[in-house]
């Protein structure tokens, strides 16, 4: 097994950018959150200029490498591939596992998706999903118009599919007792993270929350 699918079979907490602008204390607070305990960055905005996401991309590769954990890139192979990220996480609605592998060819690579239900958590494995997202778990504002599962699909979920499931959508140091206590062993955050005033804070306890 190689490093990045030994990181990709043992990670816990899971942390997704948001970016509406370019934010001078994003790295500042990536850096911060590694260090408090994420696995996983996954640089994710829907306005950012592509050169803008590859400067920053760049930066952010470079702290994950430094502390040894995954960097993932939403929805987009060819800036994955730009940046030398570790792996592109994909919605329902973007290219196939199949033409980003196609476009991967031989490197070395993650491919995520998005799922939203069991019949298509099942569908992503089938396909060559390394992980899959699970959610919205609760409603959250960055999935709006996605009604949330709840708790009670979780367990299901990771009885139904082998490769790991990160759990996502509206959890926070609140509710992430409540997801791992339905069957979670994995979470991803955003605002939890990124909206809060200290991000290694913030990190450290979802983390220390997650592993109890």
């Amino acid at each position: 097994m190689n490093w990045k699918k030994e990181r990709l079979s043992n990670f816990r907490l899971y942390a997704i950018t948001d970016l509406k602008a370019e934010d001078p204390n994003i790295l500042l607070n990536i850096t911060a959150a590694l260090k408090g305990g994420v696995d996983i960055i996954q640089l994710r905005s829907k306005t950012l200029t592509d050169p803008a996401l590859i400067r920053l991309g760049m930066n952010i590769r470079k702290a994950t490498r430094k502390f040894k954990k995954l960097f993932i890139v939403n929805d987009r192979v060819d800036l994955m591939l730009a940046m030398d990220a570790d792996g592109v996480h994909l919605g329902q609605h973007d290219v196939s596992i199949f033409t980003a592998r196609k476009i991967i060819g031989n490197r070395d690579k993650i491919v995520g998706r998005s799922t939203h239900s069991m019949a298509q958590a099942i569908q992503a494995e089938r396909e060559g999903a390394d992980y899959i997202g699970f959610g919205p778990i609760f409603q959250t504002p960055t999935k709006p118009t996605y009604r949330p599962i709840g708790l009670s699909q979780i367990h299901e979920v990771m009885k139904c599919v082998r490769i790991p499931v990160v759990c996502v959508g509206g959890i926070d140091r609140s509710n992430v007792r409540k997801v791992m206590e339905a069957g979670a062993e994995r979470v991803a955050v955003v605002r939890a993270i990124f909206s809060a005033k200290n991000a290694y804070q913030a990190a450290h306890e979802l983390k220390g929350l997650i592993s109890k």
